[in-house]
């Protein structure tokens, strides 16, 4: 079942992609944000004498997202996790896209994410006798963010 025009994508069907490899065991991407500066001038209207306050774009602001994934023994998951926090930048940063998906499993819009790396993980809780799968949620920052 394709989308009809109007209708919204949903949230339940989505990927993420780090170089190309889909990440498995995906639960949640989060918090994707872009910042950028914004220029503020006051400028004198010559017509009419006023004081106007001009705005312009200015300098890009790198970009971070979260993502939750299931905890496996992913080797190229983790050696990309170790690998940023290690300090090993030229293995560490990558390109990674998160795509949303229509109800046919067609990529419909695409987040992409050039020179990501992972600066932060977090465990969820392990407990003696829970019965709850392991996760770990990731955060991760890129240099520049472009939607397709």
């Amino acid at each position: 079942m394709s989308l009809n025009p109007g209708d919204s994508l949903t949230s339940h069907n989505f990927g993420l992609q780090i170089d190309g490899v889909m990440v498995e065991y995906l639960s949640e991407v989060n918090g994707i944000t872009l910042e950028q500066d914004v220029i503020k001038y006051p400028q004198n209207n010559g017509a009419t004498g006023k004081t106007e306050i001009a705005v312009m774009p200015g300098t890009a602001k790198d970009g971070q997202c979260t993502v939750v994934r299931g905890m496996t023994q992913s080797n190229s998951f983790t050696q990309w996790i170790n690998d940023s926090l290690e300090g090993r930048m030229s293995s560490a940063r990558k390109n990674a896209s998160i795509i949303v998906m229509d109800y046919e499993d067609n990529p419909v819009k695409r987040y992409n994410l050039r020179n990501a790396w992972c600066c932060k993980i977090d465990m969820s809780p392990v407990k003696a006798g829970e019965a709850s799968a392991l996760t770990e949620t990731v955060t991760i920052v890129f240099e520049e963010l472009v939607i397709e």
